[in-house]
């Protein structure tokens, strides 16, 4: 059999296993969604948000891009965290960025890639940004894989710029958090960002109300 009929094999195996545990899954299912995390993570076919966290459907709203990036001028984004913020009301926003994440590594070449170059731009200003830390690491993988961490870090502090990010910390106390899954041994890094730290760093500039 195919992978690609496999797959339909597979989602029937699934819905059996699903309602022998449970017959009423797919109806309580479909009443709706209320999930207290909105994931913001890379496209990569490795870094599954589900797998890595343990959860069930329902309980974590996603959004997957090349690199787990946080653009202003990217409407998606801007949507997916919209929604989730003022409508779904989560109480908990998750950067999640990997280890030998391929968008990081391409950013690095110096190359010309095509319609990838906008989007690897915003990668390549994170280490415009921290280029004295990056360039005084001198090896090549630990360069990237704090690359990595850094632009975990840059990414919410994208995220605390919104308003409806600021407004719902005001409101109800959401927090933004910059985790990194090392795909070599499977766990999860809290970078522990300082959230409350951040926004009064930034308020100045891009305070919203």
């Amino acid at each position: 059999m195919d992978k690609f009929q496999r797959i339909f094999e597979n989602n029937e195996y699934w819905v059996a296993e699903k309602l022998n545990k449970d017959p009423e899954y797919f109806e309580k299912l479909s009443k709706g969604q209320s999930p207290d995390f909105l994931y913001i993570g890379c496209s990569d076919s490795r870094v599954t948000a589900e797998d890595l966290m343990g959860v069930q459907p329902g309980e974590v709203f996603i959004h997957r891009n090349i690199a787990n990036m946080v653009v202003s001028i990217d409407l998606n984004v801007m949507s997916v965290i919209n929604y989730a913020v003022r409508h779904l009301k989560v109480k908990h926003i998750i950067v999640c960025g990997h280890y030998s994440c391929g968008g990081i590594k391409a950013a690095m070449q110096h190359a010309d890639l095509g319609i990838l170059n906008p989007w690897l731009r915003n990668i390549r200003d994170v280490y415009r940004i921290h280029k004295d830390v990056l360039n005084a690491i001198e090896d090549e993988q630990a360069r990237y894989d704090r690359l990595v961490e850094l632009n975990v870090q840059e990414q919410c502090i994208n995220v605390i710029k919104l308003a409806a990010v600021q407004e719902a910390y005001r409101e109800r106390g959401i927090t933004v958090n910059g985790w990194v899954f090392d795909i070599h041994s499977g766990k999860l890094i809290d970078l522990k960002i300082d959230f409350p730290n951040i926004l009064e760093g930034i308020m100045e500039i891009y305070r919203l109300d």
